[in-house]
């Protein structure tokens, strides 16, 4: 069966009922939310009733709670060693899973960090660092999902070698999966045309059981571009065939996919752009 949703809002006066209510809407049966504003550490308290109630809609509406998804937020940095930034990065992911875990989810998917000319090696020590750290005190079940990145400025985990690094190094292996991302795979040089080769050199290094996550995006930029610019699905260079190709392989078709395009006059395209899918999915 195909899983498929988008990100969508999460507001505190509604919480995750808005979020759910949100997604039925696209025809989802999945959908990724933030915990709070992204970009900011701003966290309202989580209101454990309308928790429930939101599980029981999900069930209504076949959503597996299982399989949605929850992303950190971007200010978490674990690659810059600078101390006070360190400290704070560690001190935040380690709240929000906590947060994951009250809201009954069961992944969390991060961006490695950025290493802000310390360079490669350097920022994925401090990744290993922070997560062995994190997850030695944590008591959550939560699964940190990495997320493979389009190398942009000093972005760490722009390709499979740099998550390989960072997986061996952490000591809770079960703990750490992957998400991995289709416009960044594109601008940081992966060739989707080939995608099967692709999985094939991700299941040699990784292990493809290590995929838990899928984000769905067109790029605005060719192959290589290292930019990380998302495009609404068939409008970019990535094209809705090689996109389809992806969403419809075989060995993937348990993983969750969701879509992060962009808005189209102040309109969310995530509905139109599930129908799209659906449409080509045999």
């Amino acid at each position: 069966m195909l899983i498929i949703g988008s990100h969508v809002g999460y507001k505190k006066d509604t919480g995750l009922i808005g979020s759910v209510k949100e997604a039925i809407t696209y025809g989802a049966n999945t959908f990724m939310f933030y915990t709070g504003a992204p970009q900011n550490t701003i966290r309202s308290n989580i209101d454990l009733d309308k928790v429930k109630e939101a599980h029981l809609l999900m069930e209504e509406n076949g959503i597996d709670k299982n399989k949605v998804i929850v992303h950190a937020p971007y200010i978490i940095n674990l690659a810059n060693g600078e101390l006070s930034k360190f400290e704070f990065s560690c001190n935040f992911l380690s709240e929000e899973l906590k947060r994951v875990e009250a809201f009954g989810m069961k992944y969390l998917v991060l961006h490695p960090g950025s290493h802000v000319g310390q360079g490669t090696k350097i920022g994925i020590k401090n990744i290993i660092t922070a997560l062995n750290r994190i997850l030695e005190k944590d008591t959550t079940n939560i699964t940190i999902l990495l997320e493979t990145m389009a190398g942009k400025g000093s972005e760490v985990g722009k390709n499979f070698e740099e998550i390989k690094q960072i997986i061996v190094g952490v000591n809770k292996k079960d703990r750490i999966g992957v998400c991995i991302d289709t416009c960044h795979l594109n601008d940081a040089g992966y060739n989707l045309t080939n995608f099967n080769e692709i999985l094939t050199e991700f299941d040699k290094m990784i292990g493809i059981d290590k995929i838990k996550c899928i984000h769905i995006n067109d790029s605005k930029n060719v192959i290589n571009s290292h930019k990380d610019r998302h495009e609404n699905i068939g409008k970019g260079t990535i094209g809705l065939e090689t996109l389809i190709t992806i969403i419809n392989n075989d060995k993937l078709k348990d993983v969750p996919k969701i879509l992060e395009t962009p808005y189209i006059d102040g309109h969310a395209p995530y509905k139109e752009e599930i129908e799209l899918i659906k449409s080509k999915i045999k």
